[in-house]
């Protein structure tokens, strides 16, 4: 999958293009928890289902939807992962290694003032 923005610097993009950025990093914040809710609903449906209901056909569903609650997670978390790779995030947002880190701290003196 191509990259958006990989044929351009960081100094080149114009303040559109970092809100489309930001929008984009937002939507895949959002698409994860929509992934998150609809497996945390499958699982609590399967639960219910072989808690409350004694029928062998709805414990059968119960034990369906369980799994594929796990499975929405998974997938859902594989794909924010991929996405979040694709889209450039801002310095400030990056993974503290993939920062760099200056030489001295604001403020550092090698020797004490004279």
């Amino acid at each position: 999958m191509p990259r958006p923005y990989e044929n351009r610097s960081a100094t080149n993009l114009i303040l559109r293009d970092h809100l489309a950025i930001d929008r984009t990093i937002l939507a895949n914040e959002r698409t994860f928890l929509a992934y998150a809710r609809t497996a945390l609903a499958l699982v609590v449906a399967g639960v219910s289902f072989i808690k409350l209901l004694d029928s062998p056909e709805t414990t059968f569903m119960g034990w369906l939807l369980i799994p594929l609650g796990i499975a929405t997670l998974v997938w859902g978390t594989r794909r924010y992962f991929q996405m979040r790779v694709t889209v450039p995030h801002p310095p400030h947002e990056r993974p503290m290694a993939d920062r760099a880190l200056p030489s001295n701290p604001p403020g550092y003196r090698e020797d004490p003032p004279a």
